[in-house]
């Protein structure tokens, strides 16, 4: 192990594959990344966002090395290991009726117009309106987080995102964001691989640099969490 991480040290240009959803690349990743990738000049990422079901398949496939997906995901035989949680919002004007709630059901929204995002979120998202039985056609979809909150607060309609996009864009726009009580609307994201003892060493020196920020053991497939 050390000779490889040596090699890298001398120059040696390695790539490592994370595949992130919707949330860890947007809103967890660029501050717990950043840092490693600084101290590892020679090292680089090719991170791509996925549907969690998608980024399974391709660890199990060796399309990937790391991916980071919801607990909602079916993730036997692979390693993983917690690394956030990830709480949604519905985001709206401040001055939106629903916007002094507490917590409301998703449910509630589904007659209301929607601001959608362009990436696996709204799938996710998506589904669970289909198991309520409405198809959801948001009158738009854009590529962030801060931009579903400025027309969120222009009035143009709710957007679901992270809980702390959420409160971020708060400090500067006039939006409010409800917790939902659905289940689905608060996971875990999880770190994931195939066997961490069996990655090339840089590769699981990222892996447990990850893990690290949740102060979280690394569980193996055959561990309950």
């Amino acid at each position: 192990m050390q000779a490889e991480l040596s090699e890298h040290a001398r120059g040696v240009r390695a790539t490592i594959r994370l595949f992130a959803n919707t949330a860890a690349m947007a809103e967890f990743l660029p501050g717990r990344l950043g840092p490693w990738l600084a101290a590892h000049p020679r090292i680089d990422v090719n991170l791509s966002e996925r549907p969690s079901s998608e980024i399974v398949k391709a660890i199990a496939g060796g399309l990937a090395e790391i991916g980071i997906v919801s607990d909602a995901i079916e993730t036997s035989p692979l390693t993983t290991s917690p690394f956030a949680v990830d709480r949604l919002v519905a985001v709206m004007s401040s001055t939106h009726p629903m916007a002094r709630e507490r917590r409301i059901a998703f449910s509630q929204l589904l007659g209301e117009d929607q601001i959608g995002f362009a990436g696996a979120l709204q799938q996710h998202v998506d589904d669970h309106a289909a198991r309520a039985g409405h198809r959801l056609q948001p009158r738009v979809h854009l590529r962030t987080f801060e931009g579903i909150c400025r027309m969120a607060a222009d009035g143009v309609g709710f957007g679901i995102v992270p809980e702390i996009a959420a409160r971020r864009c708060r400090r500067t726009m006039p939006i409010a964001f409800v917790r939902l009580t659905d289940a689905w609307a608060t996971r875990r994201l999880l770190l994931c691989s195939q066997a961490v003892q069996e990655l090339q060493p840089i590769t699981r020196q990222l892996f447990e640099h990850l893990a690290r920020g949740q102060h979280a053991p690394i569980l193996r497939p055959d561990t309950d969490p």
